[in-house]
């Protein structure tokens, strides 16, 4: 059975969709976003299909485009739109999924009080964790990972994303227990080749 992994970060503006498309050029993957709000001009599964390098990659139809940049229950509402966790069913395919998620995991899908991190055991196997160095984001790190054990939901791992910072991500990994799959440096290339050559570097940790 193919493989389901949802990507999520430790808020917004981490590199989720960044980091996807490298997890996705690393494992040949399907991707999917089931969720957009904003942007629809420019979506993120578009933005995905333009930087990896597999000509190859299926890329799933969204399941709700929300107009306006906003959190999913805020934007919902504007557009006139009920979100329901019953309305999303993975698409079916054969290849690994990789989901990326809107926001951070306790981001409102609508005013009946569900979340994001209610979603994911819904629709996928397994999280991978974005995370990135900046002041407090060993607390959002942290908390981001205890609140998918306390729901019994598998982290696959970490990636760090950006400037590195070895004594923070230290200290989040010792505390976690949560394995590092890789740490994303700020590209110094031509993004389509620095997202190929990421990929590779952490291929054997995503397996």
């Amino acid at each position: 059975m193919a493989k389901k992994i949802f990507v999520t970060g430790v808020g917004t503006e981490i590199g989720k969709t960044f980091c996807s498309a490298i997890i996705c050029e690393a494992l040949a993957a399907d991707y999917w976003k089931p969720l957009q709000a904003g942007n629809l001009e420019d979506l993120d599964s578009l933005w995905v299909r333009d930087f990896v390098s597999n000509k190859n990659i299926v890329l799933h139809t969204e399941r709700y485009l929300l107009s306006e940049p906003m959190s999913p229950h805020a934007a919902a509402r504007l557009d006139g739109v009920d979100i329901s966790l019953d309305d999303f069913e993975p698409p079916e395919t054969d290849n690994t999924l990789i989901i990326e998620g809107a926001g951070g995991l306790m981001v409102p899908l609508n005013d009946k009080g569900d979340m994001i991190i209610d979603l994911i055991p819904r629709i996928s196997d397994e999280t991978i964790l974005i995370s990135m160095n900046y002041l407090g984001s060993i607390n959002h790190t942290l908390l981001s990972v205890e609140v998918l054990k306390q729901r019994g939901i598998a982290i696959k791992g970490i990636i760090f994303n950006g400037d590195p910072n070895i004594e923070t991500e230290e200290v989040i990994l010792s505390n976690t227990g949560v394995p590092c799959l890789g740490r994303i440096p700020m590209a110094d290339s031509d993004l389509k080749e620095f997202i190929h050559e990421q990929a590779m570097k952490i291929r054997s940790n995503l397996l």
